[in-house]
């Protein structure tokens, strides 16, 4: 399937609206795009045209908007551009919507503080399994050497003393 993904960078223009619906939580807000540039008359950065875009999210996506994004806010939006035309009152309208994917504060601009949302334990039946132990060698490799060698190599490793604190 060809979709337009993109990444814009800009402001959130309106309060991002949050809506419980029987398909999932779903938001939406105005992200304001503009661009500079260097007027070299003037030696100084001049706004551009700005551009508007409605970006949609739903899910876990549009909770945590609703829950950390305000208005003014710098913003990394990535996701499926949506250019729509429709005819209001007799005048054609045109409007870009961002389907959002992923979306970020952009730090280029400030500071953020993340929060992993805690998920709820999912009894699936399996153990929790551990890391795997880089530092030894799997089963399969030291069934197959001599036993001398083992020793040998054991008691040329130095021993590791816990460390004390003073």
């Amino acid at each position: 399937m060809n979709e337009t993904m993109v990444c814009v960078v800009g402001n959130v223009a309106t309060q991002p609206v949050y809506r419980e619906s029987p398909t999932g939580p779903t938001a939406r807000f105005r992200l304001a795009v503009t661009a500079r540039y260097l007027d070299r008359e003037k030696n100084a950065w001049t706004d551009g045209h700005t551009n508007f875009f409605t970006v949609w999210t739903r899910r876990t996506l549009a909770t945590n908007v609703a829950a950390s994004v305000a208005v003014g806010d710098p913003l990394v939006v990535q996701g499926r551009l949506k250019v729509r035309t429709e005819q209001r009152d007799g005048q054609g309208w045109l409007s870009a919507d961002l389907d959002a994917a992923a979306i970020g504060h952009d730090l280029s601009r400030g500071t953020s503080a993340f929060r992993r949302l805690a998920r709820p334990d999912v009894q699936t039946g399996a153990p929790p399994q551990s890391e795997p132990g880089w530092e030894t060698e799997p089963e399969t490799a030291a069934a197959g050497r001599p036993q001398e060698a083992e020793q040998t190599e054991s008691a040329a490793q130095p021993q590791l003393e816990p460390a004390g604190a003073t």
